[in-house]
């Protein structure tokens, strides 16, 4: 059993290396490898449980929305803030409105029915759409990326609450409008200030406890996201929304080990990914989805030509954006795993529809990845929204391309006695970015810098400083008061 586990999950890293260099997206090679190993394929895995696939979906989605949480850059997203949450909220009811009106009209689900389906695809997997623009070296202007990141992370709760809404009006008829209307304030709020609370413990933990080894901050940090999670749905609020404020709280801060914990969970991400896509390919049997394959293309087709674009144009409407992003941004609504993760609730709660909403939404997700995401290159090109301008290097980038000049880069300095940095962690000492301490002996022994190694007087350091930092950083390590005087500066 072990040498399977790991023969899959090779052939799934090798899958993700095809999948950069052709173009083609990881998840669909992901599902079409768990659907080889199924029941009707040549694994013959025998596996049919919506149960379990939906907790397996679940606990993935939390640490795949932690590690974009993570790794959302604040300074990006601030300015499009607005816009990617309009996306994400409206976008998402208009998209679920037109597919279920669709839906009802053409494929004969009732109306609700037909919302619930909507609301279902109604969330996009941005994160697939950049790594294939990343692996055929495309760049996006740079105000697009962030709206996409964004907007991909804040949408899975929103998709999530109203798919469950839509299936709690289904299964109890008396549920009320202002019902649901008051429950998605509960489960936002709750979620929002869940996440905001668990973040900043987060924080603290990781920057007070100065745990013995090292190897044990990824244990905490993956406790504070079950944590934030668990609570937070506990009390009512939406987790999924609690986990990503958790990580975009975290990704605003300085903390212990910051690096490497990011690095830590984006792997831990890549692994849910591919323990996810397996499981709902094993789920799924081929012979049922191809039954529906025409009312698969109808709803696809639906869906990236007309609900998607119509979202995008009237979640815009008030911005200053470009007719060519807008359009760019309608056609790289491209579908993942949460839309099947979703569509295991209505199974399991046996509601019945025309078609079966599972192998319906499955189907509809492989047309979307399969269409779109081989296109995005081509369709950036076409509509001139890729970034053309020489890529930024920080001077430590060019002098490791180049080879030359590190000298100039270089600072050693000891600190003195009375000076403001002494009897304070290096994660406090809040040095410009670019800076990095490389080497510090004390009392001629060599100690490891860490985020939470005290400065002591007469310490040597060797550090690594951008040029024109290096008076700014000579100064915050030697001067006396540098750092109280700096406060009164920014408090006046």
């Amino acid at each position: 059993m072990l040498t399977i586990i790991a023969g899959v999950l090779l052939l799934s890293i090798l899958a993700s290396k095809v999948a950069a260099r052709s173009g083609v997206p990881a998840l669909l090679l992901f599902l079409i490898l768990g659907m080889a190993l199924g029941s009707e394929g040549m694994g013959g895995i025998a596996f049919d449980d919506p149960h379990l696939t939906q907790s397996v979906g679940v606990v993935a989605l939390i640490f795949i929305l932690f590690s974009g949480g993570l790794d959302t850059r604040w300074r990006d997203v601030k300015p499009v803030l607005t816009v990617s949450l309009v996306l994400a909220t409206l976008g998402v009811g208009v998209t679920a409105l037109i597919i279920g009106l669709f839906a009802h009209i053409v494929l004969g689900f009732d109306l609700a029915s037909g919302v619930m389906l909507g609301a279902i695809i109604g969330s996009t997997d941005a994160a697939a759409v950049l790594s294939v623009l990343r692996g055929q070296g495309v760049r996006l202007l740079p105000r697009l990326k962030p709206i996409l990141e964004l907007e991909s992370s804040a949408n899975d709760p929103m998709a999530i609450f109203l798919s469950l809404g839509m299936i709690r009006l289904l299964t109890q008829p008396d549920t009320s409008f202002m019902a649901l209307l008051v429950l998605f304030i509960a489960q936002m709020g709750v979620g929002f200030l869940g996440g905001w609370l668990f973040g900043r413990l987060a924080l603290l933990g990781l920057n007070k406890l100065r745990l013995e080894y090292d190897g044990l901050y990824p244990v905490l940090t993956v406790t504070m996201v079950l944590t934030s999670y668990s609570i937070t749905t506990l009390l009512g609020g939406s987790g999924f929304l609690a986990v990503y404020v958790t990580g975009v709280i975290l990704a605003r801060s300085d903390f212990i080990h910051k690096a490497s914990l990011s690095s830590f969970h984006d792997g831990l991400a890549w692994l849910m990914q591919i323990l996810m896509f397996l499981t709902l390919g094993l789920q799924v049997f081929p012979s049922e989805v191809v039954s529906v394959a025409g009312e698969g293309v109808l709803t696809a087709v639906v869906l990236v030509f007309i609900a998607r674009p119509v979202s995008v144009v009237l979640s815009t409407l008030r911005t200053p954006m470009l007719w060519r992003e807008r359009i760019f941004i309608g056609w790289v609504g491209l579908r993942g795993a949460t839309p099947i993760v979703l569509a295991t609730f209505p199974l399991i709660a046996g509601i019945q529809t025309p078609i079966p909403v599972f192998d319906l939404v499955f189907f509809v997700v492989l047309v979307s990845v399969a269409l779109q995401g081989t296109t995005l290159s081509l369709v950036a090109r076409l509509l001139r929204v890729e970034d053309t301008s020489p890529e930024k290097m920080t001077s430590l980038m060019k002098q490791v391309r180049l080879g030359t000049g590190f000298g100039e880069m270089m600072l050693e300095l000891t600190i003195p006695p009375g000076a403001d940095a002494v009897g304070r962690q290096i994660i406090d000492l809040k040095l410009p970015s670019g800076t990095l301490i490389l080497m510090m002996i004390r009392a001629n022994e060599r100690v490891t810098p860490r985020g939470g190694t005290m400065i002591e007087a007469g310490d040597d350091l060797l550090l690594t400083v951008e040029p024109e930092h290096r008076t700014l950083v000579r100064a915050s390590l030697t001067s006396a008061n540098f750092h109280h005087d700096t406060r009164q500066k920014d408090g006046q």
